[in-house]
């Protein structure tokens, strides 16, 4: 199964029930289909061929979930960015993936300009509501809306599940961006799995206010569209009560979010007056929420199941939580999803029993291909497996199994503080943190110290109304924690720093 052929499948079978409402736009699968054809046609009329990348620099809107679609159709590798990137960083992704195309907006005309200017594997532009007639970056340029009207024959390719589909550059916390190469097996696998234990159903509406540059977000299309179900598509969460008021309108099913949305949403004065009965699931990844945030979930959405989860971009989706067992072990992020394998090894590769700390690895068709042309960095994480020719996925992920084989994140291998001889998991102090009455959010980092090797030092930001001083801070993580493990320092923030995925950033925080 190709990934586009789920939508192909509904555009034949239901082609008119709504796949997409984006503001005052409702678009069928059939539209969808017919759009994404007419765009993957104007595509191989400009030269696009079967393997070629086609970057897609665009906001959450119809027009981004057209383009992903017709680049997939025209045999070619979707590469979603950021439309908060930056002309430096985005001329870095055209060079590095050696795009064939971009799609973009006429807003961020002036911006992909500059960096095609520098990219010379660029052949054409496609731009959505152009502000000029100005070619960009002096290529081949069309508008979006010509490209909807045109009559370039189409091709079907002669594509296979083992093509890559996708390249999804990581955010690049840590030096240069990295392209995840993932393949129609991969995704189709992933979004199989992820649906399957979620339950999802054609009758589904999902609200979406993740950017689908990143894959949170760009799952919940690719989900929906196995399906049949219909996404509704937020641009942001800029304006959180014109996002209650269409959850409240377009009668939303399923909330996926991460710990900032959520943080954003139950923090609104007047959550409770919005009628969200239809609201049956809510969902979490990207970062773990606190127990302080699970119990206020739940107490705001009461009629909903909670599904925490863990994940990372070079496969997808690797372990979910039942909801059942969300009283029993709040914070464990479960078990590995269907048709998966996961287990912890030590730092030799020995697999460890439950009970154990370790660095997780990953065995399943949702594993990345590699990282696009870094062969050294895919070495690091993909190694040879127990089958001749197979390869696992090593995270870089540090978890513990409790007596049963439930998962609980302990933090990265390079962010384990080692304070006083001592390991010190980030991760054990922010839940801590986050117990206390008034913290809205919480970061851990280790910092330089002379005599201890490693301090701990924590920033906090508080909800409104409350006020700590930092003894206070210190003297409530001493009564939950072992001495060591306490901040020796407590700073307070207005905001912490994030990354372009919504994630608390620990950069720069020292």
């Amino acid at each position: 199964m190709l990934l586009h052929e789920w939508l192909e499948q509904h555009a034949r079978n239901t082609p008119e029930k709504v796949a997409l409402v984006c503001e005052s736009e409702r678009i069928s699968f059939g539209e969808i289909d017919t759009r994404a054809r007419a765009l993957a046609a104007t595509l191989q009329a400009c030269g696009v061929q079967r393997g070629d990348r086609v970057a897609i620099y665009l906001e959450n809107c119809t027009e981004a979930v057209v383009s992903i679609f017709a680049a997939l159709k025209a045999g070619a590798v979707f590469m979603p960015v950021n439309p908060q990137t930056k002309a430096d960083k985005l001329t870095y992704l055209l060079n590095d993936s050696e795009a064939r195309a971009l799609i973009t907006s006429g807003v961020l005309s002036n911006i992909a300009g500059t960096a095609v200017e520098k990219a010379a594997s660029i052949a054409a532009s496609v731009i959505v509501q152009p502000t000029s007639a100005e070619p960009v970056g002096g290529r081949k340029t069309q508008s979006y809306e010509a490209a909807m009207q045109a009559s370039h024959p189409y091709s079907t390719p002669p594509s296979i599940d083992q093509d890559l589909a996708s390249i999804i550059y990581t955010s690049g916390s840590t030096g240069e961006p990295k392209g995840v190469m993932v393949t129609h097996l991969n995704m189709t696998s992933a979004a199989t799995s992820i649906s399957t234990y979620l339950g999802l159903r054609n009758d589904d509406v999902i609200i979406n206010v993740l950017p689908i540059a990143f894959d949170y977000g760009l799952y919940q299309i690719l989900m929906a569209s196995r399906v049949g179900a219909t996404v509704v598509l937020q641009r942001s969460l800029a304006f959180p009560t014109r996002v209650l008021e269409t959850m409240v309108r377009e009668r939303v099913t399923v909330l996926p979010g991460v710990p900032t949305v959520f943080s954003m949403l139950l923090n609104l004065e007047r959550l409770s007056s919005y009628e969200l009965s239809t609201l049956r699931m809510v969902t979490n990844t990207a970062a773990a929420l606190s127990e302080t945030q699970i119990r206020d979930i739940r107490r705001a959405f009461p009629q909903a199941t909670l599904f925490s989860m863990y994940g990372l971009t070079e496969c997808k989706r690797v372990t979910y939580l039942p909801p059942e067992q969300l009283d029993i072990r709040p914070m464990s992020v479960g078990r590995g999803m269907p048709n998966e394998e996961v287990w912890l090894v030590d730092e030799s590769g020995k697999r460890l029993p439950n009970g154990h700390v370790g660095e997780l690895v990953v065995r399943g068709s949702n594993v990345m291909r590699g990282y696009w042309r870094k062969p050294r960095e895919t070495a690091e994480r993909l190694k040879p497996g127990e089958i001749p020719g197979e390869m696992y996925l090593y995270t870089g992920d540090i978890f513990r199994t409790d007596s049963e084989g439930w998962l609980y994140f302990v933090g990265r291998k390079d962010d384990i503080i080692k304070s006083r001889g001592e390991k010190v998991s980030p991760r054990e102090v922010e839940n801590i943190l986050y117990r206390l009455d008034g913290v809205l959010e919480a970061a851990v980092v280790g910092v330089s110290d002379p005599l201890l090797g490693q301090a701990v030092k924590a920033f906090v930001v508080l909800k409104q109304g409350f006020i700590y001083s930092e003894r206070d801070v210190i003297k409530h993580c001493l009564s939950h924690l072992e001495s060591f493990m306490a901040p020796a320092r407590v700073v307070f923030l207005d905001a912490l720093p994030r990354t372009d995925t919504g994630k608390i950033s620990k950069r720069g925080l020292d």
